[in-house]
């Protein structure tokens, strides 16, 4: 007898990178070597003092127990600090900031947190599929706003200033933009924190990309005037300190809405380990040099990638920042999924089709940066050899 899974889950499909990374790994066990550029995990590690941090801290035997649900003083401290150094904003570190397992975890602890079932959401279309798949676990109804591509991929004020938003709670946005690069922009930000205060609408902000080849200052939503009111905003250190697999994040907004995080973060995990927070404690401290090799690192392979789309024939915006090149498909391609199948299984080179993100991306594909020269070379190579055609 097979115990049937909750409804809920009849509505959330397995993660599409779970499902296309073990047909990869299908192919390279077979000896196809593919080269991957389809996932943004950072390939390069983060600075050698933020290792050593968590080898110390490891070897310390008081370090290993039960650690507070809203991390050590020293982590929110730095965390607070680092808001200081990046963004001019000075926060109450005791009341404002919630450390976290990774932002991912946000998204579903603010959502466990703040939703009911039948309450709306608003999920930018093309965006992180994590927003809508999370909204459907908690019972909730995702709303996809599109974002428009001749506004720098800004929300269409058409579609929000025309929605019923009665059932709304929730509204997603993110900032420099994945998965199309499009940078924050103080306008946006202001008439956005006003549109959902009127409408009494909790604003999330998910920025893990502000550090990464961004040509403008970084911009946090909570730099903007009255946004501690209703607004909520995620970081990370798995992109711009090359954490991914360490899972650390937070959440910043006023003490009333990080309560209510941590009222279901305490019933979920049992605290990060002290390792960890040390380590990215060591991590948020100023390393402006660290941070520059590593632009400068990807400015070269963001060339290269570029190269790559000229060679597929797609047009992209180089005025971008964070770990991609998105990039519009030509119009004679009729099916850009079998195209980036094509590009799989002739080339071996692995590109992700841009309705992964939403329908607004179905004329897109996204490669990623976290592959070195080397590999994105040899990929070059392989679709000129190829000659992959356009149909």
């Amino acid at each position: 007898m097979i115990i049937p899974v909750a409804e809920k889950l009849q509505q959330v499909e397995e993660y599409y990178f779970s499902k296309k990374l073990q047909e990869i790994r299908s192919m390279n066990a077979r000896g196809l070597d593919v080269i991957n550029l389809g996932i943004g995990s950072p390939d390069l590690g983060p600075s050698s003092a933020v290792v050593n941090s968590l080898a110390d801290s490891a070897s310390k035997e008081g370090n290993h127990g039960y650690q507070p649900y809203r991390g050590t003083a020293a982590l929110r401290m730095a965390m607070a600090q680092w808001y200081q150094n990046v963004f001019g904003i000075n926060l109450d570190a005791d009341h404002q900031v919630l450390p976290l397992m990774g932002s991912k975890e946000g998204i579903f602890h603010i959502s466990m947190a703040f939703l009911n079932p039948g309450d709306e959401v608003l999920v930018p279309n093309p965006g992180y599929p994590g927003y809508a798949g999370t909204t459907k676990l908690v019972g909730a109804e995702p709303i996809f706003y599109p974002l428009d591509p001749l506004n720098n991929w800004q929300p269409s004020w058409e579609f929000l200033e025309r929605l019923n938003t009665d059932n709304v709670k929730i509204m997603w946005i993110n900032y420099p933009h994945m998965p199309t690069g499009a940078l924050a922009q103080v306008a946006t930000f202001e008439r956005l924190i006003d549109w959902t205060k009127e409408r009494g609408i909790l604003l999330c902000h998910d920025n893990p990309y502000s550090l990464i080849l961004n040509p403008e200052a970084p911009l946090s939503l909570h730099s903007i005037t009255g946004s501690m009111d209703h607004c909520l905003e995620l970081n990370s250190l798995s992109k711009g300190h090359h954490m991914a697999g360490w899972r650390v994040g937070m959440a910043i907004g006023q003490t009333e809405y990080i309560d209510a995080i941590v009222r279901v973060k305490s019933n979920i995990d049992s605290g990060m380990f002290r390792g960890l927070q040390d380590a990215a404690t060591t991590a948020l401290a100023p390393n402006g040099d660290w941070h520059n090799t590593q632009n400068n690192i990807y400015k070269k392979r963001k060339k290269l990638v570029e190269s790559l789309m000229d060679l597929l024939g797609c047009d992209y915006n180089q005025n971008t920042a964070g770990l991609f090149v998105w990039a519009k498909v030509p119009d004679e391609i009729s099916d850009t999924a079998g195209f980036t199948d094509q590009i799989l299984y002739d080339a071996k080179v692995f590109v992700v089709p841009g309705q992964v993100f939403g329908e607004s991306g179905s004329r897109y594909v996204r490669a990623s940066l976290c592959v070195n020269e080397g590999r994105i070379n040899e990929a070059i190579n392989r679709i000129k050899e190829l000659k992959i055609s356009i149909s």
